[in-house]
């Protein structure tokens, strides 16, 4: 146990005495991806949102009674500003010109008489409804805007002339059974999961083929072979080193990660419920360890086959490939569904699996067991491997 907490010591103390690494591994990537989610975030709530003052220019042709007597308050009420301006036909392609070059948001042509053909038709089949063309330009967000709001106020005109039954008429009652925990926990469940792998991932990649493939390169652990310590020792005590500063690396980007997804996904405004129990978070740790010594354990072994640091991070390339096609995969999957207990005995996959439960608000005792337990035999099976490579004078002392 001596020796083992030595390797560890040593471990930290490469890494915490490293002001570089400390920077790129631990501070930089939660602040880089905090200040870009939040960016593109915020981009992106520009890109489909209108100016609150702006007042959209909409011209008409052959505008009937009803478009003034209904449509128009109906907008209006809405706090839809727009500025309404009849034409002749004639003018008609001189307003394309403009909706084209974006100075006009929108042009509405309703056949002539209208009004008179909608009342003539009744309840009557096989005429030929009156038509509306609206014209619009969808790369302008507020001409896009306009022909969205009065598709819809047109859609809810023309029901009204021809309803015979009404869904879910009150606004009063409540629908949609769902709770807004169950509306976040569906959202966390399906994104976090795959991100906070890849952050484990990204972490373990940064510290294990520096420790191994980079003390092989360097010729440093041929040193710590000839001393007494054995060999299964070095093993635990390099995996259980790395996956602490996996942790850390992986806790860092999950910060700036669980910071900025209010302005990722636009629910600034405190419409986000979150009431994870204590076991949840206990439930959460439990599973983020036992995946980073699976993850430490199968990037260590490939690292020990490597001559170099850099023959390291290309040989563990197809591995992440892997790990990204399995998160995917987990993401898209049912996350409330227990599924098959068999599941849960795959690396990584059950990992996802349980860590969607969890952010889904369950706590599935037995699958998170099934989990934990694996993942934990997975680990020494590793360990036990990386013990034989260090015995292989082949494997480590090959140039």
């Amino acid at each position: 146990m001596k020796n083992i907490l030595t390797i560890i010591k040593k471990e930290f103390a490469r890494f915490f005495k490293d002001r570089r690494l400390i920077l790129t591994t631990l501070i930089l990537p939660g602040l880089l991806i905090y200040l870009v989610y939040s960016i593109m975030g915020s981009g992106l709530l520009e890109q489909v949102q209108t100016d609150k003052n702006y007042v959209t220019q909409v011209y008409t042709i052959n505008a009937p009674d009803s478009f003034e007597n209904y449509i128009q308050p109906a907008l209006d009420a809405a706090g839809f500003k727009t500025k309404y301006t009849n034409i002749q036909t004639t003018e008609k392609d001189q307003i394309l010109k403009d909706i084209e070059a974006q100075e006009v948001d929108l042009l509405i042509e309703f056949e002539e008489g209208f009004d008179e053909k909608v009342a003539a038709m009744g309840n009557q089949t096989g005429q030929t409804a009156p038509y509306i063309y609206m014209y619009y330009n969808s790369v302008k967000n507020e001409s896009q805007m306009a022909y969205a709001m009065f598709e819809e106020a047109f859609t809810q005109y023309e029901s009204t002339m021809t309803n015979r039954f009404d869904i879910n008429p009150s606004s009063d009652i409540q629908f949609d059974l769902a709770s807004n925990e169950d509306i976040t926990g569906t959202i966390f469940g399906m994104l976090l999961p795959f991100l906070i792998l890849m952050f484990l991932f990204s972490g373990c990649m940064s510290v294990a083929p520096e420790s191994i493939a980079g003390e092989k390169e360097r010729g440093t652990i041929a040193t710590l072979l000839v001393t007494p310590i054995k060999r299964s020792e070095l093993a635990i005590g390099k995996i259980t080193s790395l996956s602490v500063i996996a942790v850390l690396c992986a806790i860092s980007s999950f910060i700036g990660t669980i910071a900025s997804l209010p302005k990722m996904i636009g629910m600034e405004g405190g419409q986000m419920t979150i009431s994870y129990q204590f076991g949840h978070y206990i439930a959460l740790l439990l599973i983020i360890i036992s995946t980073v010594l699976v993850m430490i354990g199968l990037i260590s072994i490939i690292s020990a086959f490597a001559k170099s640091v850099k023959e390291a991070t290309t040989l563990v390339t197809p591995l992440m490939i892997l790990v990204m096609v399995v998160g995917i995969i987990a993401m898209f999957s049912e996350a409330t569904q227990v599924g098959s207990f068999w599941m849960y005995l795959i690396p990584i996959y059950n990992s996802l699996k349980v860590m969607g439960n969890v952010f889904s608000f369950h706590l599935p005792l037995v699958p998170i067991l099934l989990t934990i337990l694996s993942n934990i035999v997975f680990s020494v099976i590793f360990v036990y491997l990386l013990t034989k490579m260090f015995n292989s004078e082949r494997v480590m002392f090959s140039r």
